[in-house]
């Protein structure tokens, strides 16, 4: 039996379907999902080795691709919008590039389809070094964290995949699975297909994951891509200028 990917839904409608990033969840995305709740039926996932959803040690873009196609297939979505962020973002792409037929639209946030250097080692480090068993409560986990992670912003979003059981705390993403798929993730779209419909990238102003010398690529992909930049925001957009991402992605479906 196909394992599913835990999903939440809010709304009715057209659908469009929201996928979180790296180590996050779908409760990322709430404040996006409530807003667009209002005029479409919104599915947020978990992605595998995330959230509420199944562990697998195996990880990479079309495997995580085809989750979203299966889940679509349990819920009896031909096709839907698709959001993304971050790794998110990457999966979204991957599954208009390869599943064109299930995504009418396509909204990217933050990511370029490139392959990225490594740089989240010292988080996953950081990780992997918390001592659960010494963990009572949350502070004794953002105290270990800190050795390894500076940015409060970014432990305290780490750690909310830590779930607390009879007060025994676990992480709901599984930390090892990320860890030894990671080059995967930090890959791209290797094929040669490219999808003809309505793209929407939108880049934190104060975030370099897209970069001009991505456009290129970008273009050949989603020749029918365009671009938006939310001033005053940096890789987690949606986060931080909540109000204008919304206003950024209700605008180009009113228009596309």
């Amino acid at each position: 039996m196909t394992k599913q990917l835990h999903y939440q839904q809010l709304g009715s409608g057209k659908d469009i379907l929201l996928i979180h990033g790296l180590f996050g969840r779908l409760e990322n995305l709430n404040m996006v999902a409530k807003a667009l709740s209002e005029n479409y039926r919104v599915t947020s996932v978990d992605v595998r080795n995330h959230g509420d959803s199944f562990h697998d040690s195996v990880m990479n873009y079309p495997t995580m691709a085809q989750d979203v196609v299966n889940i679509m297939h349990q819920l009896a979505i031909d096709s839907a919008i698709v959001l993304g962020h971050s790794m998110g973002g990457k999966i979204a792409m991957e599954l208009a590039l390869t599943s064109p037929e299930r995504v009418e639209k396509l909204i990217v946030a933050d990511i370029a389809p490139v392959e990225y250097p490594p740089h989240h080692k010292q988080i996953i480090a950081g990780l992997q070094s918390i001592d659960l068993a010494a963990v009572k409560v949350r502070k004794d986990a953002d105290n270990q964290l800190s050795q390894y992670v500076d940015d409060v912003g970014v432990r305290q979003f780490l750690l909310g995949n830590l779930s607390a059981n009879n007060g025994q705390f676990s992480f709901k993403c599984n930390i090892e699975n990320i860890a030894n798929n990671y080059a995967n993730i930090m890959k791209t779209y290797s094929g040669n297909n490219t999808y003809n419909a309505p793209t929407l990238f939108i880049k934190g102003a104060n975030s370099d994951y897209i970069l001009p010398e991505h456009r290129a690529e970008i273009v050949r992909l989603f020749p029918q891509s365009r671009a938006r930049v939310i001033q005053g925001a940096g890789h987690w957009l949606h986060a931080e200028k909540t109000v204008a991402f919304n206003r950024s992605v209700i605008s180009f479906l009113a228009t596309h």
